[in-house]
């Protein structure tokens, strides 16, 4: 279960990264938001995957579990909601210019 737990946290890490990274290139708040909202969910997963089966069968275990459904809840809705804020502020989606 080790190895898993740790296969895991590194594998969510990985998508965090990636998240971070998405968030620092792409050009506007709705391609950030989507980057995010998408590796985001995959990485907590991983990660919150990870320190349950490290924790073994436990209330802590229990409660792992509970934030991850939370987690899963939460992030779409936090998703649009900030694209739909985005848009209400006048905020206009990115298009390439012409060359």
């Amino acid at each position: 279960m080790e190895v898993m737990s740790i296969i895991c946290i590194l594998a969510g890490l990985f998508f965090l990264i990636v998240a971070a990274i998405g968030v620092i290139r792409l050009p506007d708040v709705f391609s950030r938001s989507h980057a995010v909202s998408l590796t985001d969910s995959l990485g907590a997963f991983l990660v919150l995957v990870g320190v349950a089966l490290h924790e073994g069968l436990s209330p802590s275990m229990l409660k792992i579990i509970a934030v991850l459904a939370l987690l899963y809840i939460q992030n779409p809705v936090i998703a649009h909601a900030t694209v739909r804020a985005a848009l209400r502020a006048g905020l206009k989606p990115w298009k390439k210019e012409a060359s």
